[in-house]
């Protein structure tokens, strides 16, 4: 891997002056690629700070799971501790959210193939296009679609990324019709049919189950916020509207800026509900998408349940009305207690041995 220039005059004067690199330089802004991220191994203990390629591929497994982290943007954060969680939680390991062999090894099944891949762009990728989305709401109903913004955002979105990771894989080149660039690859959605929805509020994951209560998914979400929480109790999914219009009602649920009457908002990724709506027997309430997936962490919401549209869209193709449950658990409550999975103190077996430093992980392409 060469380094960037501007990074090796950066090691070069360092190294001469005896001095420290910043804190992000050896953190974050070291580049890698799509080679790097295929042939990174983990070698024990936690994943390292900052942005690396160890991580990307962790994160690209754990999605392929089912066990979202979200966006995958190489860096160690919350989300994607959270997953790692999740993932230990359906395997029967104690639940630290810390990388370790028996994670890294049950990892494997889904590294059947190469977890990246090039992509060339079209011209459809590139269309219908806006240029901004306005924060006001009578601004929004405006417009004639809730679009997304660049290239990166729409490729971001298929490819399960982080739009800065697409730049960041692809430095120096130009999204635009017949370029072609390195992405992560996930898998199609998972299908099946989730009876029970879990919605974990402390933890802010949202897990699926199938009738015989094997878990299919489990998302990172934004669940309420301290002034307008999340419904309680077990509530049905009643409607499931895909790329749905928005409607504002400040009489029925909250006021946008001056905006004191009814508003319809257009359908889009970049719209207050995403790309997909499942709504709850409460009335009002729903699971949906976001507009801006990498903060579901730090957003809050008018007390529903955000995805990112990926999982939302994913989520949605397995639920059945009338035929799924949506448990909102208390505070205090988590999924592993609702289900009694998950409670393990210790490994199950002796540890797992690392592969050896110099055996080539192999993975098999499918057509």
């Amino acid at each position: 891997m060469t380094a960037h220039p501007a990074l090796r005059l950066m090691l070069t004067l360092s190294l001469a002056l005896g001095l420290a690199l910043p804190l992000g330089a050896q953190q974050a802004d070291l580049p890698f690629t799509a080679a790097d991220i295929e042939a990174a191994q983990y070698n024990g203990g936690a994943l390292p700070s900052g942005r690396t390629a160890l991580t990307a591929k962790v994160q690209l497994l754990l999605d392929r799971s089912g066990t979202s982290p979200g966006v995958i943007d190489g860096f160690k954060g919350g989300m994607s501790q959270s997953a790692l969680k999740a993932f230990e939680r359906r395997n029967g390991l104690p639940q630290d959210g810390i990388m370790d062999p028996h994670v890294w090894n049950l990892l494997q099944a889904y590294a059947t193939r190469p977890v990246t891949q090039s992509y060339t762009i079209t011209q459809a990728d590139a269309e219908g296009l806006v240029d901004s989305i306005p924060v006001d709401y009578a601004e929004k109903a405006q417009m004639t679609a809730m679009a997304h913004t660049s290239v990166a955002e729409r490729l971001g979105e298929r490819f399960h990324m982080d739009e800065r990771f697409i730049q960041f894989l692809n430095p120096g080149i130009e999204l635009v019709p017949g370029a072609t660039i390195q992405v992560m690859a996930p898998n199609q959605p998972i299908r099946g049919q989730v009876a029970r929805i879990l919605i974990d509020k402390d933890n802010r994951r949202v897990a699926g189950y199938d009738a015989n209560g094997r878990m299919l998914v489990d998302y990172p979400a934004t669940i309420g916020s301290s002034a307008t929480p999340s419904p309680v109790g077990t509530h049905d999914v009643r409607t499931v509207a895909v790329n749905p219009n928005y409607t504002y009602n400040p009489a029925v649920n909250f006021q946008q800026g001056d905006n004191d009457r009814k508003l319809i908002i257009p359908p889009g990724p970049n719209g207050p509900v995403g790309t997909v709506w499942i709504g709850l027997s409460k009335p009002t309430y729903g699971i949906h998408g976001t507009p801006t997936p990498s903060q579901l962490f730090q957003n809050q919401s008018m007390g529903c349940v955000r995805l990112t549209n990926w999982d939302a869209e994913e989520l949605a193709g397995m639920v059945r009305i009338g035929g799924t449950t949506v448990e909102f658990l208390d505070s205090g409550v988590t999924i592993a207690d609702a289900t009694g999975s998950g409670t393990a103190t210790s490994a199950p077996v002796a540890a797992i041995a690392l592969p050896a430093e110099d055996e080539a992980q192999v993975d098999t392409p499918v057509p």
